[in-house]
């Protein structure tokens, strides 16, 4: 399809890539905007995809609390200046970043964090589900990394929906945040407290 140059521009201006590809992305995805910048993320030629292997080594540790202190949320994301990291669009990203997590309860930041043994106990308690539900033996395997992949979704920070937004990853947002900031952001790290609940990594610490 025909794609204007303004929708060129501004796709552009979105995600600093070249004209050229900017055209290319739109009219792979029948001028739909958003499916665009996927298109340029997916060939590496965003803005954020460029920073993505920036060092970043300064930052900020935001804290949040919720529900009268009951839930108490420490975030560390990083930038790569203490100019970006002072800056009010860095903090802004940080604080809603605290409230995903107080929200969200992940059990960590990216997908290569969660540990075999974990996904290996969450593997054999989907397979013993789909046998108890009558499931053919033929499908199970498929069933079981159907059912992984949801628990990615929800213990995965990054792989999480956005609680303001359900129509984006938080994924989504952070590349966002990178795009418009224009540094290479980084989620560090995190932890949670709920009253009366052991904050995450506590049990590792205690062994």
């Amino acid at each position: 399809m025909a794609v204007t140059t303004k929708q060129i521009k501004e796709l552009r201006d979105a995600t600093g890539a070249g004209m050229m590809d900017c055209k290319e992305a739109l009219v792979n995805a029948e001028g739909d905007f958003d499916k665009a910048v996927d298109f340029l993320r997916e060939k590496g030629l965003s803005k954020a995809a460029k920073r993505a292997g920036r060092e970043a080594s300064d930052g900020i540790v935001e804290v949040y609390t919720h529900g009268d202190g009951r839930i108490g949320v420490m975030v560390e994301v990083n930038s790569e200046t203490d100019f970006v990291s002072r800056s009010e669009a860095f903090r802004h990203f940080a604080h809603e970043i605290a409230l995903q997590v107080a929200a969200s309860s992940p059990l960590c930041v990216s997908e290569d964090q969660l540990t075999e043994e974990a996904l290996e106990r969450e593997r054999n308690v989907s397979r013993n589900q789909a046998i108890e539900e009558g499931k053919p033996e033929n499908i199970l395997d498929r069933i079981v990394e159907g059912r992984l992949e949801k628990y990615k979704d929800e213990v995965v920070l990054l792989r999480q929906t956005y609680i303001r937004d359900t129509s984006i990853k938080v994924q989504d947002l952070l590349s966002e945040a990178i795009s418009s900031i224009g540094e290479n952001i980084v989620i560090r790290r995190f932890v949670r407290w709920e009253l009366g609940e052991h904050a995450q990594g506590d049990e590792e610490e205690e062994e």
